[in-house]
């Protein structure tokens, strides 16, 4: 699967990022990463974590 399609669940992205349950919610929750909800569990495409990390750091990817 590409890059572009890999979808990651919370706890990926928390390692990935190295950031809290809390803090990955409320960037969730502020759309500063893009993620959507199947039933109660949020799916985060990585395209959308390495775009956060870009917008962050002023890096484009």
């Amino acid at each position: 699967m590409s890059d572009n399609y890999e979808i990651w669940t919370t706890d990926e992205v928390m390692d990935y990022l190295l950031v809290g349950r809390n803090t990955l919610y409320n960037l969730l929750r502020n759309g500063k990463i893009k993620g959507f909800k199947i039933g109660s569990c949020w799916k985060i495409p990585k395209k959308a974590v390495d775009d956060y990390i870009s917008s962050e750091s002023g890096i484009n990817t």
